[in-house]
């Protein structure tokens, strides 16, 4: 209790809650410009927080963690370009409800609802659960990260309302790209065409701010020349949620608040595979699922707060193992070291303040997130009033500077001017960008697993199915995958 007390105490000083509060406005800002990162935010203010002494430097950043995740929906939702890649799969939905069914301040309110429902609910999984979660995410080893890739490259078929084939055909796609420089495990150097920079592989900020950013602009441009969209006429008469929608969306709430707290304490996962999956579940359960992609609210609420609670879970094994779950607790875990924190079981017993102050840290980042949600929702909305003519060049100069501003390379802005051209001519032939983007994300990790697995086991593929995590994950990805085939042989009947 004494050390619950102290936190308290810790966080309660004016300078820590100012530097949490500016953390969390900050992270918003990264959040909702198309370019910029969590990742980003994170690294551009740690010599920031390395200047503020005791627990303000971490609370700094954890309001940065949260509120960039959060602010990333509502690009997404108002513009369909994705601040972070945690919030492409809002964009499903959440556009669609912003403009073809003109509410974009319920799609606003839907996601801030969710936000903070997920980010809450992994942070109090964190403060309840972390030991037990922590055990489970131990146990995974390269066959059940595998598996898990195979389980999230299966998704792919939902994602893919419009045409499967060929959202099959992007993730082919996607997974080609992830194959593109030296192997990791072999050394092999693969598909580089004698040029250094793809020595590394294809970065995936590039191509996600192509295919997201760039190509939504340039489709656009064509849109405002053969018409002029009349999104000043959007009006924003309600912000908070009806009942209605808080009681339909309450069950996808809390079940993908559970998946994104899973995924986030498993080493090497993020925010992105956690919405993915979230989006595809409640797609899955829901008796009208063929509605999804025109503006469901459950289609807003999944992603969202799929990504969110990430944060929670993300930080389970940073606290109890000393691992970072993904790139941005990766910054954050080298912050609390240069501050004397060293993450591990013995953090517990030696900092136990320090760890219920990034505790109470995240669920007040959360609390701060949605206050200042809801109290600018009206403001964010703004963003769709502004002319095309200023709001257009702006999105495209961001998308530059952001490319650039990520490894400070004009390679990356060829690539990801490529990638914009392509994602505008394939979007015109319906392929799914978002399948694009999961083969990428997840094909790395499932190859370089695969390969670790076989080297494990001697060349022998029953090291798949003799593990009950792997065997789990494997058979959910063929229930997933032939499911839509079952779907399609009864509608033909």
């Amino acid at each position: 209790m004494s050390d619950i007390i102290s936190a308290l105490g810790m966080i309660a000083e004016p300078f820590s809650l100012g530097c949490l509060v500016f953390g969390v406005w900050v992270g918003i800002l990264f959040g909702a410009m198309p370019g910029l990162s969590v990742n980003m935010g994170l690294a551009l203010l740690l010599p920031l927080a390395f200047a503020f002494k005791g627990i303000s430097g971490i609370l700094m950043l954890l309001g940065i963690y949260c509120g960039a995740i959060y602010g990333g929906s509502i690009s997404a939702i108002l513009l369909k370009t994705p601040g972070t890649p945690a919030s492409v799969a809002t964009t499903l939905d959440g556009y669609p409800m912003a403009t073809k069914l003109h509410q974009p301040g319920r799609a606003l309110g839907i996601s801030t609802m969710a936000s903070t429902f997920g980010g809450i609910f992994s942070t109090v999984c964190l403060i309840v659960m972390a030991p037990l979660l922590a055990k489970v995410a131990l146990q995974f080893s390269k066959p059940e990260y595998f598996a898990l890739a195979v389980f999230g490259l299966s998704i792919i078929t939902s994602v893919s309302s419009g045409n499967v084939i060929k959202g099959v055909m992007g993730g082919l796609v996607g997974l080609f790209l992830a194959t593109i420089g030296i192997d990791a495990m072999s050394g092999a150097i693969r598909f580089t065409f004698g040029t250094n920079y793809l020595m590394g592989g294809i970065s995936f900020i590039p191509i996600l701010i192509g295919v997201f950013a760039l190509a939504q602009v340039l489709q656009s441009i064509e849109d405002h020349w053969k018409e002029v969209r009349q999104t000043t006429r959007l009006a924003i008469d309600r912000t908070l949620p009806r009942l209605a929608d808080i009681k339909r969306v309450f069950a996808t709430l809390v079940r993908s608040s559970a998946i994104g707290t899973f995924i986030g304490c498993i080493p090497g996962t993020g925010g992105d595979i956690a919405s993915f999956v979230a989006y595809d579940q409640a797609k899955r359960w829901s008796s009208h699922s063929e509605d999804f992609g025109t503006g469901v609210p459950e289609g807003v609420a999944a992603p969202e707060a799929g990504n969110n609670a990430v944060s929670g879970g993300a930080f389970i094994p940073v606290l109890t193992l000393g691992i970072p779950g993904d790139g941005a607790t990766a910054i954050m875990m080298g912050a609390l070291m240069v501050q004397g924190i060293q993450p591990g079981p013995m953090l517990f017993v030696d900092k136990a303040p320090y760890v219920y102050a990034i505790f109470l840290g995240l669920l007040f980042a959360n609390i701060v997130m949605c206050l200042m949600g809801y109290s600018l929702i009206r403001l964010f909305a703004k963003v769709t009033q502004v002319p095309h003519v200023v709001l257009l060049p702006l999105i495209l100069v961001m998308t530059f500077v952001g490319t650039y501003s990520y490894n400070n390379s004009l390679n990356d802005v060829c690539v990801m001017v490529v990638s914009g051209i392509l994602g505008y001519f394939l979007n015109k032939l319906e392929f799914s960008m978002s399948s694009l983007i999961i083969g990428i994300i997840l094909g790395a990790m499932a190859e370089q697993n695969f390969v670790g697995s076989l080297i494990m086991s001697d060349g022998s593929l029953n090291i798949f199915v003799t593990r009950p995590l792997c065997l789990f994950f494997l058979i959910a990805a063929v229930i997933m995958l032939i499911t839509p085939l079952i779907n399609f042989g009864k509608k033909k009947k």
